[in-house]
């Protein structure tokens, strides 16, 4: 599973307590950052249990924390911790699935000024978001001139980063396990998947990475997109 849906198990997670819940769904609808003892005495516990809720609630990311310095609750000794929701959605899906992804994607090629189909717009925007996260895999990882398998290695860690499910089916071979676009893969699986392979080319291309190819293989898996050494096929 990808490390982007393991925060948001993670998070969710920490919702499954009915304390924990109301304390969270309060500090969202107060506007303001609460207290521990605001958060304790909305629930009814301790200011002692309401703390380690709290920073339960902090480490799954749902709240950010920070000290009254301005003295807003200050009575004596040290400030009191604040506590206030972060500006994040959760989405939960197993398998892994990037509508957002794909939304950006299309609305990238609808707000471009090239010339030509709507569709071919989406593909090069698509190519142009991979891209850019390919050079910022290189960028971060300075590989050098790349073998087929450090590419292919390159590859996996980009694309866990955004959130994909992979396999190895072969030892020179990448697949996307499961169709991040699905199921609107399935109502138009000729504009979806060349997106995808849009985006796949980008980011090797982002990535410098030569001596890897991403082939469109509708028959070959789940997915109609893989990531080979090139000049390779997927039989």
């Amino acid at each position: 599973m990808s490390r982007v849906n393991d925060r948001a198990i993670e998070a969710v997670a920490a919702l499954s307590d009915a304390t924990r819940r109301r304390m969270f769904e309060f500090c969202r609808r107060a506007g303001r950052p609460v207290s521990r003892d605001e958060a304790a005495a909305e629930v009814g516990i301790s200011r002692k249990l309401a703390a380690f809720h709290l920073e339960r609630l902090v480490g799954a990311g749902l709240l950010r924390a920070h000290f009254d310095h301005a003295g807003r609750l200050r009575k004596v000794g040290r400030a009191p911790k604040l506590y206030e929701p972060v500006d994040a959605d959760l989405k939960v899906s197993i398998p892994p699935r990037l509508p957002d992804l794909l939304a950006e994607i299309l609305l990238d090629g609808v707000l471009s000024d090239e010339q030509g189909s709507p569709l071919e717009s989406a593909r090069h925007a698509a190519f142009r978001r991979g891209e850019r996260a390919g050079a910022e895999e290189r960028t971060r990882s300075r590989p050098g001139r790349l073998s087929a398998e450090r590419a292919l290695t390159l590859s996996e860690a980009t694309l866990t980063r955004a959130g994909f499910e992979l396999v190895r089916p072969r030892p020179a071979c990448v697949r996307l396990h499961s169709c991040p676009f699905h199921p609107l893969a399935q109502a138009q699986p000729e504009a979806v998947c060349g997106i995808n392979h849009a985006f796949l080319t980008g980011m090797l291309s982002g990535l410098q990475a030569n001596t890897v190819e991403a082939v469109l293989d509708p028959d070959g898996g789940e997915c109609c997109v893989e990531i080979t050494a090139a000049g390779n096929t997927s039989g």
